[in-house]
């Protein structure tokens, strides 16, 4: 059920994300479109994330007969990992527009992402 609708919002998220960059330009948009291109850029990437990283499980999970059903990457656990993984490019792009994007804020980022990750991963 989680992936009928994970597809759902993603595809949504891709035409109101394309309408909404076709129609308005950085001039003339307000900031709650600003904020709503932000969200939808996430609701996106999670999206394709989600299905790539549960994809790609699954296809090492074809090559390797030693993993049993109960150790192969779940939809669930792939979500949590894509959720992760989906706002590193929305905290860029956000800092990016405020004029920053240092190799100190990326790397923040980057230990960001690592702690969510070993979260996720020690979480069972």
């Amino acid at each position: 059920m989680l992936s009928k609708i994970l597809a759902l919002i993603t595809l949504v998220a891709f035409v109101l994300l394309s309408t909404l960059i076709q129609s308005t330009s950085p001039a003339t948009i307000h900031p709650l479109g600003i904020l709503a291109i932000f969200i939808l850029f996430y609701l996106l990437a999670l999206g394709v994330l989600t299905f790539l990283i549960f994809g790609i499980g699954r296809f090492f999970n074809l090559f390797d007969a030693k993993v049993q059903l109960s150790d192969a990457i779940t939809f669930q656990r792939s979500y949590y990992f894509a959720s992760v993984i989906a706002l590193a490019p929305v905290l860029f792009v956000g800092m990016r527009s405020i004029g920053r994007g240092t190799v100190w804020d990326v790397v923040l980022i980057l230990m960001f992402e690592a702690i969510a990750f070993f979260y996720i991963s020690k979480r069972r």
